[in-house]
Order: C-alpha cells, then structure tokens, then sequence
C-alpha cells in the first residue's frame, strides 16, 4: 500500500490562483466573454491541474488496460474470452478503433495486459503488469486477493509515474478491454452507488434478453456471496472488481498526483474512477469525463462522481475510445486560448 499512500498524500486540489489568471486572458480574446461555453471551463480546469498559464498537451498518451474475468464462466458475455487476447494483438498492431482514433488526435496508445488469460507476446507498445491468468469467478468468491487488489492499482500508479518522468506526459485518457468487464462494472456501480443491480446492467457486447437476466442474477450473487465492505474500495475492487479496473484506479491516482489531467472512458473507467474517488475524494478534480456511455449505469457514475460528460455519442466500445474524441476537444480548447489573438492585439473594439 505504500505507493498508494505516497501518490494519495501528494494529491492537492488544482491551482485556483492560476485558473482566475486564465480566465481573464480568456476574457480578453475576440469573441464575447463565455460564447466558448465549456471548451472555457476546459482550459482553465487544464491550467489548474498543470499550474501552468499558458498550458498544452502535446503528449497525449491513451493507456488501455487489458485482464480477463472469470466470471464469464457463467455465460454472462456474447463473446468468448479468447477474444481479450485477440484484440490486445489487434491494439498493438494498430488495427482497433483506439488506435485509428489515437493517430487522428496524435496520441501515443500504451497496452497493457493487468491479466489477460494467455501469454502475450512482447511488444514496443505493451507494457506487462499481468497480476494473474484473469480474475476468479467473483460469482463463487472474491475476483482476486487483497494483495491483487493492491498491485493492480500500484501497477496504474506506476505507469504514470514513468510517463511522467520520462515521456514529459501532458494528458492521459484512459482505456480497457476485458471481456466480462461489464459484469464486474456493473456490480461496483450498484455497490457503491447503493442501487440495485438491474437499472445499472447494460447489455455489454449486445447480448440477448435471457443471457441479460441471468448477468443481473449473477451480479446479484456476486454481491451476496462476497458481501464487499462498504468503506473500503481495495476490498470491494478485490471481490467484485478486475485487474484492469483497478489498474484503471491507479491510472487516476497517479496522474492526480504527478497533476496531469486524466480523461476517462466510458462505464468501465467510470467503475474504477468510482474506486480511486472511494481511496482519494480530491482525485476527482482531475478527472475529465469524455462521454456518456450507451452503458445503462454510466450515467449513474458520473452523478455520483459529480461529472459532467463532453459528448453523448451512445457509445459502448471501451478502449479509450471515448477518451481519444474528449482529448480532442480539450486540444480544441487549448489551441483557442495558446492562439486567439486578444482585442488588443487584433485593434478589435471591446463591447461598451
């Protein structure tokens, strides 16, 4: 727990002295005040987090957590497990969707396989933090130990640590792929936003209507069975969680630490911003909710969250997908402010 403990004690809310400097320069561009709506609020939330006046985002990184679920034993997922494994080669080869999305916004995409359950060949853009052939049925017990737990988030710390130092990071959106993922989202979201599981179970990789009943069944055993701690997210990402969830918690921690904005995905990345908020509430200010996923207990998450998303676009893909269109904006916003002349550079009259 030491490099949770240490990343959580150097997280400090964003700089508001250096977000009230933004806004004038904002208010002085040639448009009228506020007309850029929350392309404004963007720059000087990015201005905050950096504690930079003018800051950038040349170095976007897309980091996409790969594990695979032993839950899917119980048929909660259209596709097979094997499918996990398939798309991580798909991702390094540069043939997903990230990573057509990654090229149009000029980021870099970091695999990293937290527990795929197979060996996973080595590869310049994959980095192995692999925890475990995949997690236990957390239908049976709990998806993984404590001590799992604990190095699946040091794993997404760790990342972060090492973008920061060497590859002069300026944002990071977060990603993931794991078949069967859904499921344990699912039931973190109703755990810990204290619903019931059906209203936040969304149809995953578009299952049909008797596989959907029995997922809500399983979740609902899961959280019988295992019985999480309320005040305690290591010990509910433990028993209900996946590698690459908790990996994703770590991604947050470690880029409010280091302050680098973090931008998140869609349900899954929502699930685990859920437990990086439950071990550091101040993590929260540096997290950028790209989207509303088509996810039923998405939008559930980003109320609790108090988030409010860029875009509502019905997706439901992963992968950082959504992360890559709202780093988009975010650079739209940034261009505006580092580029946009002021009325007095432009000799434009200011309104009366």
């Amino acid at each position: 727990m030491d490099i949770i403990k240490n990343a959580i004690s150097r997280i400090e809310s964003p700089d508001r002295r250096v977000m009230v400097k933004t806004q004038k320069r904002l208010d002085l561009l040639t448009k009228p005040q506020g007309s850029m709506g929350r392309l404004e609020e963007l720059v000087k939330l990015i201005a905050g987090i950096t504690g930079k006046e003018s800051p950038s985002i040349n170095n976007k990184f897309i980091v996409t957590m790969a594990a695979d679920h032993g839950v899917t034993a119980e048929g909660i997922s259209a596709y097979p497990k094997d499918v996990t494994a398939q798309m991580v080669y798909n991702f390094l080869n540069g043939g997903a969707c990230i990573n057509v999305l990654a090229r149009y916004i000029g980021a870099k995409v970091i695999v990293v396989d937290m527990g795929v359950a197979a060996d996973i060949k080595k590869h310049e853009n994959l980095v192995s933090m692999k925890i475990g052939m995949g997690t236990k049925n957390m239908a049976l017990g709990p998806a993984m130990s404590r001590n799992q737990a604990v190095k699946s988030i040091e794993a997404g710390i760790k990342i972060v640590n090492e973008l920061s130092s060497a590859e002069d990071c300026d944002i990071i959106g977060t990603g993931d792929m794991g078949i069967g993922n859904t499921t344990a989202s699912s039931a973190i979201t109703a755990f810990i936003c204290g619903v019931d599981v059906e209203p936040v179970t969304g149809r995953g990789t578009g299952i049909d209507d008797r596989t959907f009943k029995n997922k809500v069944k399983i979740i609902e055993k899961a959280l019988s069975v295992n019985k999480p701690l309320k005040n305690d997210p290591v010990d509910i990402l433990s028993k209900i969680g996946g590698f690459e969830i908790g990996g994703i918690a770590g991604l947050i921690l470690g880029a409010a630490s280091n302050r680098i904005p973090v931008v998140i995905d869609g349900f899954i990345s929502g699930a685990a911003a859920l437990i990086a908020a439950g071990l550091e509430p101040k993590s929260t200010e540096f997290m950028i909710a790209s989207h509303c996923s088509l996810e039923k207990g998405h939008k559930i998450i980003l109320n609790k969250l108090g988030l409010k998303p860029l875009l509502d676009l019905e997706l439901r893909l992963g992968e950082g997908t959504g992360a890559a269109l709202g780093i988009s904006l975010i650079d739209a916003g940034i261009r505006i402010y580092n580029e946009m002349a002021t009325f007095g550079e432009a000799g434009v009259s200011e309104k009366n």
